[in-house]
């Protein structure tokens, strides 16, 4: 009996380390590529400690993450793409960090929101570029990159007015579809507008050759989603961008890998992460809903406990610009707001 419990101990610890050893030989031969930027960015940054990180998503995609909003960058033989261009007070940075992706010159700019550390570069980028002409274009316009925008978002920016926003920030090449597409490096590009989402003019970029979903600010691995009401936001829009997001995702093997999404802050995801995402959200909006209901006031909501959002709020709630009382207050006052 002695013998048996011993042979039987031996196998078991056996069993165990090779089991160890499987698990490190497959992580060593599927490296990580998810960014560890997790947190969100402080509210006023010293800009000067703060470095980018360059990663490889897949396909023509990288990601540079550090300056802001994640910036995304596809790069071939017909010359840079970029989506967003984070903070101006980071460009430097994101210049040389982009130089080491491609020396082409940059061609087009992509814009998925209205926020500062998503358009606050666009300048710098856009003199940077060029488009694929020769000499000045129409009227003698400098050759510099296109800004691409939804017409929604340029007529967000002109409402806000230059005083705060500079016009060398409004995308001067817009669309008025729900969909505008092209080709780029052997790749379409389509590029989705996503209305009352964080704001009234937000879109999110579709790489299908490369499969990689760009989601600006509808999809943020580090809080709650941002609702922008002054400027057209609103919960339900967040959603219906989700729902559009997890309608072109697929993944690779038992919910993981597959279509790359890359969110408008924290680490590159896939489709099990949006459809978690996904879910939290629809269950606080449907939690808010249901107390507007019975009839009760934003200040009975929010002094409910546990709160609405208390089982996410360890994963989501470490945004101070963005708290979960103002995302639970934002979803009241989006699902009570008079309807045009």
């Amino acid at each position: 009996m002695k013998n048996l419990f011993l042979k039987i101990s031996t196998f078991a610890a056996v069993t165990v380390f090779a089991s160890a050893a499987f698990a490190v030989l497959i992580s060593a031969q599927q490296p990580q590529i998810r960014t560890p930027r997790q947190m969100p960015m402080p509210a006023n940054p010293d800009f000067s400690k703060l470095e980018v990180q360059t990663l490889h998503v897949q396909g023509n995609i990288h990601l540079i993450a550090g300056a802001g909003g994640n910036i995304v960058v596809q790069a071939g033989d017909d010359g840079v793409l970029m989506v967003d261009t984070g903070y101006d007070k980071m460009s430097d940075k994101v210049m040389a960090a982009l130089k080491k992706i491609s020396t082409k010159p940059i061609r087009d700019i992509v814009l998925t929101t209205l926020a500062d550390d998503h358009t606050g570069a666009n300048e710098v980028f856009v003199k940077a570029g060029s488009v694929n002409q020769a000499g000045p274009g129409l009227g003698g316009r400098p050759n510099t990159a296109d800004l691409i925008g939804s017409g929604d978002l340029l007529r967000i920016m002109t409402e806000i007015g230059p005083d705060k926003i500079s016009v060398n920030r409004w995308p001067p090449k817009t669309f008025l579809t729900p969909r505008m597409d092209f080709y780029m490096n052997d790749e379409p590009v389509i590029i989705m507008h996503i209305p009352e989402a964080n704001t009234g003019g937000d879109s999110m970029v579709w790489f299908r050759r490369s499969d990689v979903v760009v989601t600006g600010d509808i999809f943020d691995e580090t809080s709650f989603p941002h609702i922008d009401l002054e400027h057209g936001g609103g919960i339900n829009g967040i959603i219906e961008g989700l729902n559009q997001l997890l309608e072109i995702t697929v993944p690779k093997h038992l919910q993981e890998g597959g279509t790359m999404v890359v969110p408008g802050h924290g680490r590159i995801s896939d489709e099990h992460d949006v459809l978690e995402y996904r879910d939290m959200v629809t269950i606080i909006r449907n939690r808010v809903q249901n107390a507007i209901n019975k009839k009760m006031t934003l200040a009975q909501i929010k002094a409910t406990k546990p709160s609405y959002t208390y089982e996410y709020e360890l994963r989501f709630g470490n945004n101070k610009a963005w708290t979960p009382e103002m995302f639970v207050e934002a979803i009241y006052k989006s699902l009570t707001a008079a309807k045009p």
